[in-house]
């Protein structure tokens, strides 16, 4: 029996050292190297990002070195992105590999920790504001944190903040599925100890990129200068310091992924009656507003009403999330390097940078100039105009190394800029979509009212329908007008050009002139 007991116990007692080793964890939050490849949002198009979650993806490559203990262990990678993939997570570098993978997704916040404490004994302080006496009590937490926290006490149901005392809710610990920061843990068989570093590799949501040109008109107003900033994005509560950054241009194929949460976590809303109980007061009255005198306009005043009074302050300056191109410096100190990789196109940002949590950054992707242009005014048809319409103003130009330019030029908006005076201006704001070396390009640059242009339905003929094209020149020089026709048939009184698929009319109009075209489509 003596035996039997002795080997019991040396069994449970084995057993009790494998579950202690078993619970062994490893935290790692210190990150040696991290690189960060960011791919567009494939639907977006030429649009502007979304300035809340974006909705392209990173390729984040961490390098961390871990001291890994004997046995099974866990080890838990803190600081990875906040819309990290988990089933796209590789790590390597660890003795045999990893056994299991967690995404702890949910972050820790006030309503976070009330969620979790739903129907659940939390305990309430209050602080007396005349004695300053502090009381404790139990308290149950029925509903929250979207529509406002409900407490059971001894006193009652009451919602949370409504007591007109300082009070705090405190917590008997914090439950094991909330993380202070997005976290990955795995579960690994080492062998012996040792200190391994090792390479964490995945897929995150929440990133995007755009470029963003500024064009700039030459006094002369035949060329132009064109920059280019490279615009990333990270949507994601966690940032990348000293991150070796590079973005992908191009159609890249990919699956739809799962939605994961996205942007901050979700704000605690505690709300209250405004005024004691709802039979203290008869009838409710607001003053009378006063607005804002003429200095305090100039000056950035902040209206604040309350229930029962009026309060200025100077507005705080709310945080812009799409950032507008700034102008191109004289000469910049860093600019993106152009790479091939495949099909596709690679812009390296040649010095790591810090691709902050919830941010945008800018850096000098392209810098031409002397880049010859036309200017063409655009019509669109559409007939029965009821008056003549301000023409579509363009610049064009030709994307070829013997024009200063020949290189691709992914999608992205375009702020175009004229001389006036000493200074430039903004004359025009538009997008344009990815180019390859030796297409046409055209910028946006607002409309002229000087060209204009109308359509004019004329009485139909049987199954053809006449029309007449009139435009005007009001400029004191010629200008170039082109107008698409559409349908499978046309005839004109002028010569048309095939241009993008369609019957198109290309004239000069004279200075202070005017040209027109008789136009017969056959249905």
């Amino acid at each position: 029996m003596r035996r039997i007991a002795s080997l019991l116990a040396l069994a449970l007692a084995s057993f009790a050292a494998t579950s202690a080793a078993a619970q062994r964890v490893v935290t790692s939050d210190h990150v040696d190297q991290v690189s960060v490849t960011l791919y567009r949002d494939p639907a977006r198009g030429q649009g502007a990002m979304d300035p809340g979650w974006p909705g392209g993806y990173a390729l984040v490559t961490e390098t961390r070195t871990i001291a890994v203990p004997a046995g099974r262990a866990v080890l838990r990678f803190e600081g990875v992105a906040q819309g990290m993939q988990p089933e796209t997570a590789i790590v390597t570098g660890l003795p045999r590999g990893v056994v299991e993978k967690n995404r702890d997704a949910r972050l820790l916040s006030p309503a976070a920790l009330i969620d979790a404490y739903l129907k659940r004994r939390v305990t309430i302080r209050r602080t007396n504001r005349k004695t300053g006496k502090v009381t404790t009590g139990d308290a149950i937490i029925e509903s929250g944190p979207g529509g406002g926290v409900l407490l059971a006490t001894a006193s009652g149901v009451e919602a949370l903040g409504c007591s007109g005392l300082p009070e705090k809710l405190s917590y008997p610990g914090v439950p094991a599925d909330l993380a202070a920061r997005p976290t990955l843990s795995v579960v690994t068989d080492s062998p012996r100890a040792s200190t391994v570093t090792l390479q964490l590799s995945y897929l995150a949501q929440g990133f995007d990129w755009s470029a963003n040109y500024v064009v700039r008109v030459a006094p002369d107003g035949r060329t132009l200068d064109l920059f280019a900033w490279l615009t990333i994005a990270n949507g994601g509560s966690e940032g990348f310091s000293g991150a070796h950054t590079q973005a992908v241009a191009g159609g890249l194929h990919r699956e739809a992924a799962a939605i994961l949460p996205s942007g901050p976590a979700p704000a605690l809303h505690l709300r209250c009656w405004p005024m004691d109980v709802t039979s203290t007061h008869a009838k409710w009255s607001i003053e009378r507003l006063e607005l804002p005198r003429a200095d305090e306009e100039r000056e950035g005043y902040d209206i604040v009403v309350s229930a029962n009074r009026v309060r200025r302050g100077i507005i705080s300056p709310t945080p812009v999330m799409m950032m507008a191109p700034p102008p191109p410096p004289p000469a910049p100190p860093m600019i993106a390097r152009q790479e091939e990789l495949g099909d596709l196109k690679l812009y390296r940002i040649p010095e790591p940078v810090t691709v902050a949590a919830r941010s945008r950054k800018q850096v000098a992707m392209i810098d031409r100039s002397a880049v010859p242009f036309e200017t063409v005014h655009l019509g669109q048809f559409e007939p029965s105009q009821p008056a003549s319409e301000p023409s579509a103003l363009v610049l064009r130009v030709k994307n070829r190394l013997e024009d200063h330019l020949g290189l691709p030029l992914p999608a992205g908006g375009v702020a175009v800029f004229a001389p006036r005076g000493d200074t430039a201006l903004l004359i025009g704001e538009s997008d344009v979509a990815d180019r390859a070396v030796g297409e046409e390009i055209e910028f946006g640059a607002g409309t002229s009212s000087d060209v204009r242009y109308k359509v004019t339905a004329l009485p139909v003929e049987k199954k053809k329908a006449p029309y007449r094209i009139t435009v005007t020149n009001a400029r004191d020089s010629a200008a170039a007008f082109e107008i698409a026709i559409p349908g499978r048939k046309v005839s004109a009184s002028a010569a048309l050009v095939e241009r993008k698929g369609r019957k198109t009319w290309q004239v000069r109009v004279p200075a202070n002139g005017e040209a027109t075209l008789d136009v017969t489509i056959t249905y």
